[in-house]
């Protein structure tokens, strides 16, 4: 269900439900129907008004749907008010890209990551419908004296275990920024871009790495870093990251700033675009956006337009922007001659080296 306003283009709205469903699809669910709500301005009690919310639960006991996905963050309140009228449980877009990130999460550092952008994102909507979290939350806390209720008890309990998680975080962002200074005598290159928009697979092609690359959404959560090679003895160690997206969360933007740094603190930043995706240009303005938020040189950046072998050459391409397939490895003999040439004109040494 998505909302439009009048500030924002109805296209716009329209892919940002495209890509909601695609997100829902990662997570297992089907996606039976869909709609959109045109308001001058959001209802506060239920974000797209009364009449909408009853229509929205007829047409979900009509088509069976067991849960109803909102593009735009929901407040506390305005859940419990659309549940109440619906009649099924009711998310928004964080919530969703959360779960499916806590599906994804495989490395210790990555599960350290989004269980503390779950929690932040639980804390201000506890309700007494959580009766699980001494379980989800690892039973950290006491239950408090006589008078207590539950829901202060089981805040007390989440405030306790994100206390916990973000010290965690901080000796694994010490270990990783250790791991740094190892690299400083290397050319260290990032791969960076939309989801799903082939990098693992690049990532494999550079590095023969053969770590997972799934057509689907996230399917990276965790920044892997191998060495590969640019030809002859010329290597590079390369860092492949987790995608960006609409509308992110920002609990999983900041959980995941380490990971991230390895961006900001790469020699060269691959962005790579899915150029055969219908919504390329919306996808690489939106990645371009996310590596100025990042304050990343811009100078150090090179767009990569991956998977040729699904699109054919129409004059739009072009701009120096090297076309490969990490697929087929069509290209990608150019692009390491490209990065080589990059890294001479950077006067970086690309000698050698290992991971």
């Amino acid at each position: 269900m998505g909302l439009a306003l009048p500030a924002q283009p109805g296209y716009v709205v329209e892919e940002n439900l495209a890509e909601l469903a695609e997100l829902s699809r990662s997570t297992g669910l089907e996606v039976v129907g869909h709609g959109l709500q045109n308001r001058r301005s959001p209802d506060s009690r239920t974000l797209v008004g009364r009449g909408k919310a009853e229509e929205i639960a007829r047409a979900s006991a009509e088509l069976g749907a067991e849960v109803v996905i909102f593009d735009d963050d929901l407040t506390p309140n305005q859940v419990k008010n659309l549940e109440a009228i619906i009649d099924c449980a009711v998310i928004d877009r964080s919530a969703l890209i959360l779960d499916l990130f806590v599906r994804q999460a495989r490395t210790r550092e990555a599960r350290t990551q989004v269980e503390l952008a779950q929690l932040e994102y639980q804390l201000p909507r506890l309700t007494r419908r959580w009766t699980h979290l001494s379980r989800q939350a690892g039973g950290i806390g006491v239950r408090g004296g006589e008078g207590e209720t539950q829901l202060e008890a089981d805040r007390r309990m989440l405030r306790t275990r994100i206390k916990q998680l973000k010290k965690e975080l901080g000796r694994i962002e010490r270990t990783r920024e250790l791991h740094r200074r190892g690299r400083r005598d290397h050319v260290v290159i990032a791969l960076a871009g939309y989801t799903n928009a082939g990098k693992s697979t690049l990532f494999n092609r550079l590095t023969r790495a053969g770590v997972r690359a799934e057509d689907r959404l996230f399917a990276t959560l965790d920044s892997r870093l191998r060495k590969g090679s640019l030809g002859g003895p010329k290597t590079a160690i390369f860092a492949d990251t987790v995608g960006f997206i609409r509308k992110l969360p920002h609990h999983l933007v900041a959980s995941f700033r380490s990971t991230l740094e390895e961006i900001t603190q790469a020699n060269l930043v691959l962005h790579v675009v899915d150029r055969s995706h219908p919504r390329w240009r919306e996808q690489m303005e939106i990645g371009e956006e996310v590596l100025a938020d990042l304050d990343v040189d811009m100078t150090r950046v090179l767009p990569v337009f991956n998977k040729s072998d699904l699109w054919s050459d129409d004059g739009e391409a072009g701009n120096g922007a090297p076309a490969v397939s990490a697929q087929t490895g069509a290209g990608v003999e150019e692009l390491k001659t490209m990065l080589l040439e990059r890294i001479a004109a950077n006067g970086t040494n690309g000698n050698g080296g290992g991971a």
